[in-house]
């Protein structure tokens, strides 16, 4: 049986390193790497199932990186969970969903394995809400 793969796009080496953990323990193949142009550069090579983004990254931003994803074919279908510390508004970018740092390694895992098997709903978890791809683009 094929094992998901999640890119991890993270630079905080400790954060980095509890996702690799918590998803390779459920099941995971995972990719990481430290910065924006290392994310687009792996996505270039090879696909995943998931990319988990940070917001605040060197070289080049977390959104950066989302609009880069979606605006190629090969990747564009690709979940993206943003996870970011970063109160700012996210309602204009088009992810799967959002989650507000700190999380555990519980609500990661729980997460990925949701928009892994469904994509229909943008959602920010800490929030509590939830809207359909559509009306997070209008």
């Amino acid at each position: 049986m094929k094992r998901d793969t999640v890119l991890i796009v993270e630079d905080d080496v400790a954060v980095r390193r509890m996702y690799r953990t918590a998803l390779g323990f459920a099941g995971f193949d995972v990719i990481e790497v430290h910065d924006g142009m290392a994310a687009l550069h792996v996505l270039e090579q090879r696909t995943a199932d998931i990319v988990i983004l940070d917001l605040m990254l060197p070289t080049l931003s977390g959104l950066a990186v989302q609009q880069e994803i979606a605006s190629h074919a090969r990747t564009r279908d690709i979940p993206i969970i943003i996870v970011t510390g970063s109160d700012m508004r996210l309602d204009d970018v088009k992810v799967t969903c959002i989650l507000r740092k700190p999380i555990s390694p519980e609500l990661l895992v729980t997460t990925v394995r949701s928009c892994v098997r469904s994509v229909p709903d943008v959602t920010d978890v800490t929030k509590g809400t939830s809207k359909t791809q559509n009306e997070a683009s209008n």
